[in-house]
Parts: C-alpha cells; sequence; structure tokens
C-alpha cells in the first residue's frame, strides 16, 4: 500500500519552492507570457490549496470536487448523492454562482478553517440562504465564498464541492472553478449525452491525465434509447486520449433531470455513490487515491517547473534588449554630444552673432543667455534623437508593449524644461567660480565676475570659433587664473552634460526597472526543483 511522505524536510523544501513560484512574474507580454501566469497560477493554487494541506493532514477527509459545463447538471448530481438540496440548480446560466461543499457533521472543522481555499470566506447554510447567491453583492458579502453545508447521509471522510462552471459566461467564475478543482482529492467531471465530445471539458480530462490526478467522468443525462451507443462512443473517445481506464458512470435521463428541478432516485446514482464510499472508508483505496494524486502532482512538477524557469528566462532576455536599445542609443547620442561640444557646436546661431558683438554691441548677460540657449537645445535634439533610436529598437519587440513601456509619458516639453533647468545650474555654478577667482586676484581693477564668466563659457563652448576668448580671458585673469577657471569650468560643464544624459537615460529605463525583471527567478525555480527531487 502506498503512503504519504510526510516529512517535515519535505514539507519545507516544498513551502520554499512554493515561494519561489510566487516571486516568479512575468509582466512582458512575450508570445507564451499569458500561458506562463496562468500556469504558475495553477500551479500556486494545487501547492497552497491540495497538496502542501494533504501532506499536512493526511487524515483529512477525501474532498471530490465535482465539475463541468454549464447545464451539465452538477448541482443535481450533489444534491442526489447527499440526499437533499444543498446547491441551487436551475436554468440560469451561468447556475452555480457560490460554490458549495457538503461534509458530514464530524468533519465540519477540516473545512470550517482556512486548511484549503484559503481565498474564499466561510459562508455558513444557516447564514445565507442558497437563493440569495444573487444578492451577495448588494449585502456587501465577500464576493469569493464559499458555502457549507453538513448533511448526516454523507459517511465521515467523504466532502463534495459543486463548483462553478468551467465554460462560464462570468470570467470570475471559470478562474474559481479552476481553483476549485485544483483543491481536489478526486476530480469528478460532469457532462451530458449532447455535450461529452465538447472541447472545454476535454481539456480538464487531459489535464487530470497530465497530472495523473485520481479521477472519475460522469456521463448525465443519457436517454435510456441510446444509453449503450452514447456510453460506447464516449468510452472509446477516453480511450483514445489515453483515459480509458478512468471509473466511468452513467445516469439516465429522467424527469427528475429536467430543469435541475428535484432530486434523483437513489438508484440512478447508487454507484457513484457507493465508489465514493469506498474509496473515503476503505484503508487501503484511500491511500491509493490521495497517493496518485499527490504524487502525480509532485512528479508534474518535473517538467512544469523548468517550463516556467524557460518562461523567467525569456522574460529576463527580452529586458535586456530592451534595456540594450536604450544604452546603445543613449551612449551614441553621449558621444555626439562630446563630439559637438569639442568642435564647437554650440557657438552658432544666435550665440555666434552675440559674440561677434561683444561687448560693443552686446552684454555679458545676453551673450551668457544665447550660451544657455544653445546649450540646451543641443543637448534636447540629443536626448530626442536618442529616444527616435529606443523607439525605432522597441518597435520590433513585442515586449515593449507591456503597460509603462508603450505609455512612458515621456512630452518633449518636459525633457525641454528637465534640460534647460539643468543648464541655467551649470551657469549659476559658473558665475560662482569666476567670482571666486576674481576675488583673489591682487589687481586694483579686477574684472566684471560676469564679463569673466561670459568670456569662459564662449572659450568653453566655441571651440576653435573662440580662440581669442582664452587671450582675453587671460588678459583680464592672468595665465594661472585663465588656466584654473578654464579647467575647473571644463570639469563643471563634462559633470553636467553627464548628468543630463544620464538622468534622460534612466527616465526612460525607469518603467522597464519597475516591471523587476531580473536573472534570479530561472536560477531560483530550478534549484527548488533539484532540492525538492533530492528531498524526495
Amino acid at each position: 500500500m502506498v503512503t504519504l511522505d510526510v516529512r517535515p524536510q519535505l514539507l519545507d523544501t516544498l513551502s520554499a519552492l512554493r515561494d519561489r513560484v510566487a516571486a516568479t512574474r512575468f509582466p512582458l507580454p512575450l508570445p507564451g507570457a499569458a500561458r506562463a501566469r496562468a500556469n504558475r497560477d495553477e500551479l500556486l493554487a494545487q501547492l497552497d490549496d491540495y497538496l502542501v494541506p494533504r501532506l499536512r493532514e493526511p487524515d483529512a477527509p477525501l474532498l471530490a470536487v465535482v465539475g463541468g459545463s454549464t447545464g451539465a447538471g452538477k448541482s443535481t448530481l450533489v444534491n442526489s448523492l447527499v440526499g437533499r438540496r444543498v446547491s441551487e440548480a436551475g436554468v440560469l446560466r451561468p447556475t452555480t454562482r457560490t460554490p458549495v461543499l457538503v461534509c458530514h457533521p464530524d468533519d465540519h472543522h477540516w473545512f470550517s478553517t482556512m486548511r484549503v481555499l484559503p481565498e474564499l470566506t466561510r459562508v455558513w447554510a444557516a447564514e445565507q440562504d442558497p437563493v440569495d447567491d444573487l444578492l451577495l453583492p448588494a449585502r456587501e458579502e465577500p464576493a469569493r465564498v464559499l458555502r457549507i453545508e453538513t448533511a448526516e447521509t454523507l459517511p465521515r471522510g467523504l466532502a463534495l464541492l459543486d463548483a462553478p462552471d468551467i465554460d462560464s459566461l462570468i470570467a470570475d467564475n471559470r478562474a474559481l472553478a479552476a481553483e476549485l478543482i485544483c483543491a481536489a482529492d478526486i476530480w469528478i467531471m460532469v457532462t451530458t449525452a449532447t455535450r461529452y465530445a465538447d472541447a472545454v471539458p476535454w481539456h480538464l480530462l487531459r489535464t487530470a491525465k497530465e497530472y495523473d490526478a485520481t479521477l472519475v467522468t460522469v456521463l448525465d443525462r443519457v436517454p435510456h434509447q441510446v444509453v449503450s451507443e452514447v456510453s460506447r462512443q464516449y468510452g472509446a473517445l477516453l480511450t483514445k486520449a489515453g483515459l480509458g481506464d478512468v471509473p466511468r458512470f452513467t445516469v439516465p435521463e429522467l424527469p427528475e433531470s429536467a430543469w435541475g428541478a428535484g432530486l434523483l432516485p437513489a438508484t440512478a446514482v447508487a454507484s457513484l455513490k457507493n465508489w465514493l464510499v469506498h474509496h473515503a472508508q476503505d484503508t487501503a483505496a484511500r491511500q491509493q487515491v490521495i497517493a496518485r494524486t499527490a504524487y502525480g502532482l509532485l512528479d508534474s512538477l518535473q517538467s512544469r517547473m523548468p517550463e516556467l524557469a524557460s518562461g523567467a528566462a525569456a522574460q529576463y532576455a527580452a529586458a535586456l534588449r530592451l534595456t540594450s536599445a536604450v544604452d546603445a542609443a543613449y551612449d551614441g547620442e553621449h558621444a555626439r554630444v562630446r563630439g559637438r561640444l569639442h568642435s564647437g557646436a554650440v557657438l552658432a546661431g544666435d550665440a555666434l552673432k552675440r559674440w561677434r558683438a561683444f561687448p560693443l554691441d552686446c552684454t555679458p548677460g545676453e551673450l551668457l543667455d544665447a550660451l544657455v540657449e544653445s546649450l540646451a537645445a543641443l543637448l534636447l535634439c540629443s536626448v530626442t534623437a536618442a529616444d527616435e533610436r529606443i523607439d525605432e529598437a522597441w518597435r520590433h519587440e513585442p515586449a515593449a508593449e507591456a503597460p509603462g513601456l508603450a505609455d512612458r509619458g515621456l512630452s518633449l516639453e518636459s525633457a525641454e524644461h528637465r534640460i534647460g533647468l539643468a543648464v541655467r545650474r551649470w551657469r549659476r555654478e559658473m558665475e560662482e567660480y569666476a567670482e571666486d577667482e576674481v576675488r583673489v586676484l591682487e589687481r586694483t581693477s579686477a574684472p566684471d565676475p560676469e564679463i569673466v564668466t561670459a568670456v569662459v563659457a564662449t572659450a568653453l563652448l566655441g571651440g576653435r570659433r573662440a580662440r581669442n576668448a582664452s587671450e582675453g580671458l587671460a588678459d583680464r585673469m592672468g595665465a594661472q587664473g585663465a588656466l584654473r577657471l578654464r579647467e575647473r569650468s571644463g570639469r563643471l560643464l563634462t559633470e553636467y552634460v553627464d548628468r543630463v544624459m544620464h538622468a534622460e537615460r534612466e527616465r526612460r529605463l525607469a518603467a522597464l526597472e519597475a516591471l523587476d525583471v531580473h536573472p534570479g527567478p530561472q536560477a531560483e525555480l530550478i534549484a527548488a526543483l533539484s532540492v525538492l527531487q533530492k528531498e524526495r
């Protein structure tokens, strides 16, 4: 007889693996990212709602989750197995909105706590009439609830859970149905004589096969005259899908089946109920059910964890490509700015006209204003060119459509404001440098600091066009003072230009960095799986 391995070391290792899975993110809209997110969420649900609770509490009752398509008769089946109406059935689509869990009164404590399905708020039968489920939002009840019912007619050690439709028109219902199935020891898949070939239930069946979960199928509402033929065809489909050994039960179409209005006769569900009772009460059968589902899930980690790691690696590779495009664009434009500064490109247009008129027809302040404006225009042009190069490179990257990247909110006006502010700060600091140098001159007639600032700015920004500016600076300050002021102001100019280009680069990268895509998850997922395999 197979027994569960419930060593504390295994539980600790599994909890660590769970945390690694929960920390993995797939924010970039790459091909396969949506599937990776769905796989991660499904795995987390199975770990949180089934595997970890089951290993911690191996004596807890078996939980059989009844799932299926809209109108398959899940609620009627549950009511009939219990022997009274515990789950509301009807013709509304979707019919089941609030999941209902039914257990023996002595097993109530296993499900009243958050041992399984901790995300669902418990609602007791005495507090919530099933007919009132539609009124939950108006009564300000929690949106995600699990209604608990008890029934003496169910044996101890067995609980039934009536889940929402897996093909519900409401997305939240579909997600909840998938989450509930992940909490099951036994998956009971219900379909009908008219819908047994539909794609949605077969997806659920293949998922159960993939995880080697304990699975039962119910072919419901089968007319007497075609029961043999429909059963044969359904069995053939199961065999073809590798599910030929799955226990299969047939429920005939009866007057009580119509509109979900009544309970089916006990004989109609007797074989299914006997199977469930046997596996809940027979020790060997119970152990076999639990071990198959639990170990099937554990074994599935060998393929699912590397798949998640591969998805995480793809995310990081895409983030690196996006980052590299930004770095390449700004590195290129930064080098271009340095070259244009060295060539004296700032001293052009109005700035050059002002310099040629200085000092007779142009004041120092007017010359400085023109130089500051020209320098700001050069920097803004380079930042704009870098962003255009990035946009072109990112246009070929699906990852660039991520929220926050596609709508990054970088406007020309805001960049112009930031750059203008930085250049004006550079001017003010350079004016302070000039005042310091003028103050130490041992002359009776010290030069005007504003004139000195204008001349040194021209010498720095004018290149060969401003050779006479360096000579004029030496005449006013002396060779030593002029050299010292020019070197100090040059370092300040380089510092501010580097600061502007770095700040704009970081601003472009900020949204990408906020997505927190890094190389850690890939290695951490593989490492967690490796530790678990060694522990097993």
